[in-house]
């Protein structure tokens, strides 16, 4: 049995919490922290939990063997680094830190301590995504040649006055916040990137943060994706599309407000001579349940941790995450194609 602690008792925290429900015989949520009292009273008095306010006096009082971490941003290296060296394992939200400096700084404190890190990385875990990958890894549309994808929503009123919209909280527009789960998609699927040239922009909101990032990405061998993540998306919108030699992959939405997940097979005619022509063939396969990437992460985390073994979305999958966004601000800034650094 895993004892649990949460800090951040916010939105995410509480996906979190009740992911934890569906593995009882495995875990229980332990202890909730969050520095508006009230909250983490909360989210505790739902689980039978024990409720903190300083995150330091719950990793050293608190007897749990791993951390959630949900917090903004700014704060996520120092508690992990902590909790890693106090003998936690931790799953800490995406992105790994604001910066590429800050995620390697948790990186290397988990090879240290030798203790299971985990990057926030559930969008690998939605079922279109998952059922992707593994028809792209059994070969089902060939040879990969590139990848896209729209990523983005609209905001809400006051938007720009929330700590999103705070550099030095945040470290980043929505090129580090929705932006890293494309920069881990990409990854997942085509392997490592070489180079990246980008442009950012603030369009819509008055905040001192891009809302909204274009950015083309390149491997040693010229394979490309390219992306495109806003805040001024205004309706709420995610497609993946994957095309290979024989046909393509598209996932279009999410769920929720980013509409019915679904996933398209796009199967090219290949006659005796070759192509033979013509549109296409599809297949649509629609997930119109729950969103269940949260409950299949942490059967992820668990399942590492029971194993002793690196997980999927791991802290170098973070670390290299926040790397291809530093290419991109870097790109933009010096209005060239970029290396991205890949030394550990």
């Amino acid at each position: 049995m895993i004892k649990v602690g949460i800090i951040g008792a916010g939105l995410i925290g509480g996906k979190r919490a009740d992911s934890l429900k569906a593995f009882p015989e495995k875990c229980t949520l332990s202890s909730v922290c969050d520095v508006e009292p009230e909250k983490a009273l909360s989210l505790a008095a739902r689980h039978g939990a024990s409720a903190y306010d300083d995150w330091r006096k719950l990793l050293r009082e608190s007897a749990v063997d791993a951390i959630i971490i949900a917090t903004p941003n700014c704060f996520l290296k120092d508690i992990a680094v902590f909790a890693l060296r106090k003998g936690r394992h931790v799953l800490c939200e995406k992105p790994l830190g604001r910066t590429a400096g800050e995620a390697a700084d948790i990186f290397f404190a988990a090879q240290e301590t030798g203790k299971i890190l985990k990057t926030g990385f559930n969008h690998r875990h939605h079922s279109a995504i998952w059922e992707a990958k593994r028809l792209a890894s059994e070969g089902a549309v060939g040879q990969i040649y590139y990848i896209r994808c729209v990523y983005g929503h609209g905001g809400r009123p006051g938007y720009e006055k929330e700590w999103r919209a705070n550099r030095e909280i945040c470290g980043g527009g929505e090129l580090l916040d929705q932006g890293v789960h494309v920069m881990d998609l990409f990854r997942w699927f085509m392997g490592e990137f070489e180079e990246a040239y980008g442009r950012t922009a603030t369009y819509a909101w008055n905040m001192g943060v891009e809302d909204n990032a274009f950015a083309l990405f390149r491997t040693k061998a010229g394979k490309l994706a390219m992306m495109h993540t806003s805040w001024s998306q205004w309706k709420n919108k995610f497609l993946f599309e994957i095309f290979g030699e024989k046909g393509y992959l598209i996932v279009d939405g999410l769920g929720g407000s980013y509409g019915q997940e679904r996933l398209i097979i796009g199967t090219r005619k290949i006659g005796a001579k070759g192509y033979a022509g013509g549109p296409p063939e599809e297949k649509v396969i629609e997930y119109p349940g729950p969103d269940i990437s949260w409950q299949e992460e942490w059967r992820e985390f668990l399942s590492a941790v029971e194993e002793g073994r690196e997980p999927l979305g791991s802290g170098y999958d973070g670390l290299m995450a926040n790397r291809m966004i530093e290419a991109v601000y870097r790109s933009d800034k010096e209005n060239k194609p970029v290396l991205i650094e890949s030394e550990t």
